[in-house]
């Protein structure tokens, strides 16, 4: 029976399509129009375009008849790629197009506007399992905790905070960024000595900014990418981490900076700090090709324009073999037992140079894991002035997953349940399923505001770092953060993908952008409340196979209430979250009428009371 509310086409809806989602290359797909009979149709036709403009229009067959409505069909088995397609009419009162509108359904017009997406990817396509159902925490190595252990070869250049709860200060150098020279002493030793609590967290997998030796406290500016930083500690204290880790089922990802290096490195040598001749110092040296010189030596492409940020030429043969040579960078550190990279601005590095990274890591195992930081939706991104084939099957494994973070800030903060719903369904219906398994669902990281300042403050005005250094949080407003910040959790840890927890925002640190988002973990003084809740959040991930790439059922959307649920096997598990201020009460599926409450209360009726600004998880 075709609903009252009807459709020609909803590209979500297994009516119209034999298969939803991303397909793989060389799977038939079938496409279902439904018309009504008193549209009087004569042809129907799929307009079917590859990404290089190419269209064709392929007639769909006239099919069996639903009340007053008939089907028109055809199959198409598109090769790897991204394609957009729509439908056009005739009939006797004229020509008509489907086009794609809100929320993925197709609506007659007289005029073709916008089509639906089409994400065709590599059949042979997979992605590691170790992940799935597990749970990343990112540390920002200098912040989170310093074992006071003494360390070798540390440049003097670096100032040494000796309180630890003392905030970041933003010291500006002569040009657009911060000097970054305030370090603080985090270091492997400590982070092997709150394993425990990593664990306790339902951790299994630790992403680490950068490590490598720089000078700076972030270490995006790499001096040696064969060296680890010396505060950070030495080889021997990586790899005893890295084996204390493993005993507990977590693993260790790098944060891979290409794009750019230093310019106070051993490559380029801009300040001679090192014995090398570097690309600064002599166009013979052997590294002047990594580097883009536009009048030597003092002009050249750098990151942003960053002038100690040095672009590097990620198409020089040397550089590649380098990085993703036998013996490269990449191979090296999985070599000594990491588990996986991260990319730092994925979007910034060409093709060519992605493909080879993606072999690199792939030799040392199918196991390890290859992650790009991507802002937007990665299978329709375009740069290098063409689209981007990141998630196609022969570069990353998965993405950071901008899209969901911003959807649940833009809900939590007003908008209404159906476009965050519609955001996790825009990007599931486009992303190859071996990539959503693994999507780096993350609500705060070292580039962003903490999450409890964006949800608590509603500043209108943002200033500058001596404002927003200054600016305090009251009382209210850091638990208006708090409350929502759960809420920001809960959505996390259960929509597809894998969750990213932010070193200190389950003990509720606070902090607008850069230094401010990094600051010490607070040792000793953390939101205890908070801590105990990601605790128990992290168990019932864990403990539940629905979150392990499970299956997402839409179920409810509208204003500020979202149902939905997770289903693998004969693990269900249906999340409920309410962001107004007063209770919502909303009708839940029969099938979960006899669950038992993992969050929340509820008594068995037809319909489940959400509470004001909370939650309830059921398991069936």
């Amino acid at each position: 029976m075709v609903s009252m509310e009807y459709y020609p086409f909803d590209s979500r809806n297994s009516l119209y399509r034999s298969k939803l989602g991303a397909v793989a290359d060389g799977e038939t797909l079938r496409l279902r129009l439904l018309l009504h009979n008193d549209a009087h149709v004569y042809e129907a036709f799929l307009l079917f375009s590859d990404d290089f403009g190419n269209t064709s229009e392929i007639k769909l067959e006239k099919r069996e008849q639903l009340e007053n409505y008939r089907f028109y069909d055809c199959e198409v088995t598109p090769k790897n790629g991204i394609y957009w397609y729509s439908f056009r009419y005739t009939s006797e009162y004229g020509e008509f197009y489907v086009n794609r509108e809100k929320h993925s359904l197709g609506i007659v017009s007289r005029e073709k506007r916008r089509a639906w997406q089409l994400t065709v990817y590599d059949g042979n396509f997979k992605t590691p399992d170790w992940l799935s159902g597990g749970i990343i925490y990112q540390i920002f190595p200098d912040r989170f905790f310093a074992s006071g252990e003494k360390k070798e070869d540390v440049p003097t250049d670096r100032f040494l905070c000796e309180d630890w709860s003392k905030q970041p200060e933003y010291r500006q150098n002569n040009g657009p960024c911060s000097l970054g020279n305030d370090y603080y002493g985090g270091d492997f030793k400590g982070i092997e000595q709150k394993l425990g609590y990593l664990s306790d967290l339902g951790v299994s997998c630790i992403y680490m900014n950068p490590v490598f030796e720089a000078h700076s406290n972030h270490r995006y500016n790499t001096a040696d990418y064969m060296k680890l930083d010396p505060l950070l500690g030495n080889e021997k204290d990586l790899q005893s981490l890295i084996d204390a880790a493993k005993k507990r089922g977590i693993y260790i990802v790098f944060d891979g900076v290409f794009s750019h290096t230093g310019d106070d490195s051993r490559y380029f040598n801009r300040y001679n700090r090192y014995d090398t001749v570097g690309a600064y110092n002599s166009m013979q040296s052997p590294y002047y090709s990594w580097y883009k010189f536009n009048n030597y030596p003092d002009s050249y492409s750098a990151w942003w324009g960053v002038p100690s940020l040095p672009e590097t030429n990620e198409e020089d043969p040397s550089f590649t073999e380098f990085i993703t040579g036998k013996d490269g960078v990449i191979r090296y550190w999985l070599k000594k037992g990491i588990r996986g990279w991260r990319l730092d601005v994925a979007d910034e590095l060409p093709d060519a140079f992605l493909d080879n990274i993606r072999k690199a890591v792939k030799a040392e195992g199918a196991d390890k894991f290859l992650l790009g930081e991507v802002w937007e939706d990665a299978t329709n991104k375009i740069s290098y002035g063409a689209r981007r084939k990141f998630l196609r099957g022969s570069q990353l494994d998965s993405v950071m997953n901008y899209p969901f973070s911003e959807a649940i800030f833009a809900f939590l903060k007003g908008g209404d349940a159906d476009e965050l719903m519609d955001s996790v369904l825009d990007i599931t219906e486009n992303y190859p399923p071996e990539a959503v398994k693994l999507l780096m669902n993350h609500i705060g990281t070292h580039d962003t505001v903490r999450a409890i300042t964006r949800l608590g403050i509603d500043d209108g005005y943002v200033g500058d770092r001596a404002w927003q250094s200054s600016r305090v949080m009251t009382y209210d407003e850091y638990s208006k953060g708090v409350r929502l910040l759960m809420l920001a959790a809960v959505l996390q840890y259960t929509l597809p993908g894998v969750p990213s927890l932010y070193y200190g925002d389950e003990a509720g640190l606070a902090g607008y952008g850069d230094p401010f988002c990094r600051g010490t973990y607070p040792w000793g003084k953390e939101n205890a409340a908070l801590v105990e809740f990601y605790k128990k959040l992290g168990k019932m991930r864990r403990s539940n196979r629905a979150f392990d790439n499970g299956e997402f059922i839409p179920v409810y959307a509208s204003f500020g209430s979202v149902i939905y649920e997770r289903k693998k096997g004969a693990s269900s598990v249906l999340v409920a979250v309410n962001r107004w201020c007063e209770p919502a009460c909303v009708d839940i599926p029969e099938r979960f009428r006899t669950a038992q409450p993992l969050f929340g209360e509820y008594d068995g009726a037809d319909r489940l009371l959400i509470p004001a600004q909370g939650f309830v998880i059921l398991k069936k």
